[in-house]
């Protein structure tokens, strides 16, 4: 039975526990798990929050497609992929991506390949709002997370 991948945009946190549960409840054949959780960093103290925005329905579509291609690449049980949207404060979750196979290297894999994506090409933007008040900058993909992407190709 084909498995399909578990996509979420929200403004809500998450529970890592309760989605690799959920992931993998009643899977007898899945021999590995690997999540990854991407929290908001306060940059040594300059940052208040990040404001994170999306584009209903295309940010979905997109995570989706990519999460579908991971399942293609890949022999998976189980994906999840969680991004949340909204202002998130140093310490809080971004992004979760939980990647569930029979075999380790799979689920390895796979997770670097999604979370390549989502740093790289899905379509979120990051405004910083820094402590002193002001009004940071509009946060961009680096060359090096363009780098780790290419590897897939």
């Amino acid at each position: 039975m084909p498995v399909g991948p578990t996509i979420r945009v929200q403004a809500d946190d998450f529970d890592q526990q309760a989605e690799i549960n959920a992931l993998t409840g009643g899977k007898r054949n899945v021999g590995a798990v690997v999540s990854f959780t991407g929290l908001c960093r306060d940059e040594d103290g300059t940052l208040a929050a990040l404001e994170l925005e999306h584009y209903p329905g295309m940010a979905e579509a997109e995570m989706r497609r990519i999460a579908e291609e991971a399942l293609e690449r890949w022999p998976l049980d189980g994906v999840t992929v969680i991004h949340r949207f909204g202002k998130i404060a140093p310490g809080e979750n971004i992004v979760l991506v939980v990647t569930a196979s029979r075999h380790r290297q799979a689920a390895f894999d796979s997770a670097a390949f999604l979370m390549d994506f989502m740093k790289s090409k899905a379509p979120f933007w990051k405004r910083e709002i820094r402590n002193d008040g002001g009004e940071g900058e509009w946060v961009d993909a680096r060359d090096t997370d363009r780098d780790a992407l290419e590897r897939w190709r």
